[in-house]
């Protein structure tokens, strides 16, 4: 299968190239973008080829394709690909709001395409391991749940995420999306109303976007969980951020990390301590699974209408910020 990557602007782009070039049912043939810095840079880098016009990248036969550009030029992205009958992983947030959305589900459905919202956590082996033993009963009843997706602030590894016009907001917009996918994967549950604060307290100069909140978040059947979104870990952190939850049930409480599976790395004193992460690979997991939907022409594992309902999720908590009380959840 050929499959391609659209832009780089999105950082996991650089995991996405090596998972397609490691799935032997894909020839890579290589990606498009726009910004002759960004070919040149990651061209090189990956030694790709790489395309400043779509009908040259369209002409390479590619079937699918990874969308990583900045989250406002998805909608035009994935309409343009769906147009032309490729399939499409699109990173998250599917779109900075629910028109946008809704209009990138429609298209994939009307050109009967394949739509996967890339949500590499459904794929990680530790909450894959707590959604079964949930699903079999081993923990009882839940009861709420309780999250976070914290990290750097993303100036120092992809700008744009800063700039509302590209990424249609902060925080919020970056890091409630994958916790609300998976709490309502882990539930089977909608989310009904949101209830929201945010601030502006780290990395004031260094982003004109909020980078600290938390969304707490009632279900449909009246169980609560909350997400605390924010960019509050330092630069010299030992990696990026992370994901964890606690699922509270009648029996008691689990403890789900997803990327706890590092060894510390110690260097000289001018280095900053790392991490390196030695557990399943999430990414190539999610990727194969998007191939594997392909090929076997079925949905796959996570839906344009996932990507969607987060997109919801995260424009209901702007609404609470906005208005100071509880906002519905207004879905499609």
């Amino acid at each position: 299968m050929k499959v391609g990557i659209v832009s780089f602007a999105h950082l996991h782009a650089e995991a996405y190239i090596g998972n397609l070039r490691n799935n032997p049912a894909v020839e890579y043939v290589g990606f498009y973008d726009p910004d002759p810095e960004r070919r040149t840079t990651y061209g090189t880098a990956f030694d790709s080829p790489n395309f400043a016009d779509w009908d040259a990248f369209l002409a390479t036969g590619v079937e699918a394709a990874i969308v990583c550009s900045e989250n406002s030029n998805h909608r035009a992205d994935v309409e343009r690909l769906a147009a032309a009958g490729v399939h499409v992983m699109c990173e998250k947030p599917l779109a900075p709001t629910p028109t946008d959305a809704g209009a990138i589900v429609d298209a994939c459905r009307t050109a009967g395409v394949t739509l996967m919202t890339a949500f590499p956590m459904r794929f990680s082996m530790p909450l894959q391991t707590a959604k079964d033993a949930l699903d079999r009963g081993d923990y009882g009843t839940w009861t709420s749940m309780i999250g976070r997706n914290q990290g750097q602030c993303p100036t120092r590894h992809r700008a744009w995420f800063t700039d509302p016009a590209l990424a249609g907001g902060g925080a919020m917009t970056d890091h409630t999306v994958h916790l609300a996918d998976i709490y309502r994967w882990f539930t089977g549950v909608e989310v009904d109303n949101v209830y929201a604060v945010s601030n502006h307290i780290t990395y004031r100069d260094e982003s004109d976007v909020e980078t600290g909140g938390l969304v707490s978040l009632t279900f449909a059947d009246g169980r609560r969980a909350s997400i605390d979104c924010s960019w509050s870990r330092p630069l010299n952190y030992p990696t990026w951020g992370g994901l964890a939850l606690r699922l509270v049930t009648d029996r008691g409480a689990v403890d789900v990390d997803a990327f706890r599976q590092t060894r510390t790395v110690y260097g000289p004193p001018e280095q900053h301590t790392r991490w390196d992460y030695w557990g399943s690979d999430a990414n190539q997991r999610m990727v194969d699974e998007f191939v594997a939907a392909v090929r076997d022409h079925r949905a796959p594992a996570v839906t344009g209408i996932d990507g969607l309902r987060t997109v919801e999720i995260v424009d209901a908590a702007y609404r609470s910020v906005a208005s100071g009380k509880p906002e519905p959840v207004a879905r499609r």
